[in-house]
């Protein structure tokens, strides 16, 4: 005899959820073998999907009611279910979960919350589009968050190099002293590649922005559901064009790699700047305690630890995109297993520059500068060129000024004096504008100075970048 309880009917005639839920496998007599399942599980990974996967079934769950697949009680129910497994999850409820993938995981609670009815949820849905999807989701988050974090590193870069417009110090080329430079201009050159990372995140995050739920597993879904509406209510720029495509199309990932490597290059340029200059044969630079450690063994050490992990970390960031890369080159279109790799490859490296961003950027905002140090470093051989230059200014051609003033350079370096002490007579020897040259070289300041083409190292130059970056770095409202 047949129960007069609606739900004991529904219940009775849908078909039993095996013990260990899964999504798939009523064509298996047999599960899993325990090895296949350990190497297949991405729960451990994944798991931190869940917010994007929750939100993303809830806009499916509205699609479905839009085209009859739900009635108006079921989406409701299902809304409400979600919203409770939502609740569950941030409560914990992934730690130590049995579930195959963070799909799975989110289904079965589901069950759990709603019964029965959570078996429609996955109508016209497939993993393949359900994972680009929460992974799309998961990545425009991390992309703001990073651009967020440069953002502050940049201010903190032009903050400090404000404050260093007035000292100059040696600026280098091979490892060897080339020519006087502002220290606001040095740190500036490590601010406009951060200018450009945050270019290349936010054209890497249009392409993030394409929807692909409603592709299905490849071919697209077989319920006519609105896919611009999708769009509208996840906050996606675009819909994907075609489903096959979307479903294993991984290009997004690797770009975004390929910026944070980049990112991460960058900051292992400045940090081994900031390594050398923190060395006592240096003293430009002097670490605060708190972004310093000390040796196990001897005292008086203070290591630069911060910045010398944040260029090992480029290291690892690189790693994850050759790995992502190699992984893309031998897939056929659609979606492969080989594509679970790619959220441990993105979520370490996103993860990485999370550690580093701060750690970087505190360090830096409590560096102090030695003025007395660089200004020491100011050695008059750094005067040549503009020798050379004040020649050609007497109507000397430059080729030929080039080889005068290098023939002084070796004279001094014979003679044991600096370059601007050699004397007149011996100057003149050489040349007999040489001696008058030498004259008129002036003080480090107006050397600096002379260099006022835009992009040089003059006052003015370095004013108008320091304004131009503080725009380019402002927070969003800000000036």
């Amino acid at each position: 005899m047949m129960s007069d309880d609606p739900k004991a009917t529904e219940a009775a005639t849908s078909p039993p959820l095996p013990p260990s839920h899964q999504m798939w496998g009523g064509r298996f007599a047999l599960g899993p073998a325990e090895a296949l399942d350990a190497l297949n599980r991405s729960l451990p990974v994944d798991h931190r999907l869940w917010p994007q996967d929750v939100a993303a079934s809830k806009a499916w769950v509205h699609a479905l009611g839009r085209v009859g697949v739900l009635s108006a009680e079921e989406e409701a129910q299902l809304l409400d279910g979600l919203d409770r497994v939502a609740e569950r999850l941030a409560d914990g409820a992934a730690a130590g979960a049995p579930d195959e993938d963070v799909h799975t995981l989110v289904e079965r609670l589901l069950y759990e919350e709603v019964g029965a009815a959570a078996g429609k949820l996955h109508t016209g849905r497939s993993r393949n589009d359900q994972v680009a999807t929460d992974l799309r989701l998961w990545t425009l988050d991390a992309v703001d968050q990073l651009d967020a974090d440069l953002a502050t590193l940049g201010r903190v870069l032009v903050e400090k190099a404000r404050e260093g417009v007035d000292v100059l110090l040696p600026g280098y080329t091979h490892g060897q002293r080339a020519q006087p430079v502002r220290w606001a201009y040095v740190l500036l050159a490590h601010a406009w590649p951060l200018t450009r990372d945050r270019q290349r995140l936010a054209d890497a995050r249009r392409r993030v922005a394409e929807l692909p739920l409603g592709s299905g597993a490849l071919a697209g879904s077989g319920f006519p559901v609105d896919r611009v509406l999708l769009k509208e209510a996840l906050g996606f720029r675009a819909v994907s064009s075609n489903a096959l495509d979307v479903t294993g199309d991984r290009d997004f990932v690797a770009e975004v790699l390929f910026v944070l490597a980049l990112v991460g290059t960058h900051l292992s340029r400045l940090s081994a700047e900031l390594v050398a200059y923190a060395s006592g044969e240096f003293g430009f630079v002097r670490l605060s305690d708190a972004f310093s450690t000390g040796s196990s063994l001897m005292p008086q050490k203070r290591n630069p630890d911060v910045f010398e992990l944040t260029r090992a970390k480029s290291a690892r960031l690189l790693g994850d995109l050759v790995a992502m890369l190699t992984t893309l080159k031998g897939l056929p279109a659609g979606y492969q297993k080989d594509l679970q790799e790619d959220k441990a490859l993105l979520f370490e490296a996103v993860d990485t520059l999370g550690l580093v961003l701060p750690a970087a950027t505190g360090a830096l905002a409590s560096l102090e500068i030695d003025r007395g140090r660089m200004a020491a470093a100011l050695d008059a051989s750094l005067r040549a060129t503009d020798l050379a230059d004040l020649l050609v200014e007497a109507g000397v051609p430059f080729r030929e000024s080039h080889g005068l003033v290098g023939r002084l350079v070796r004279e001094a370096e014979r003679s044991g004096v600096p370059l601007d002490q050699v004397p007149p007579a011996v100057a003149a020897g050489i040349h007999p504008k040489l001696g008058i040259a030498v004259s008129q070289l002036g003080t480090w300041e107006d050397s600096v100075e002379g260099r006022a083409t835009p992009g040089g190292s003059s006052r003015a130059s370095v004013e108008e970048q320091l304004e131009e970056l503080k725009r380019a770095f402002a927070p969003a409202g800000g000036v």
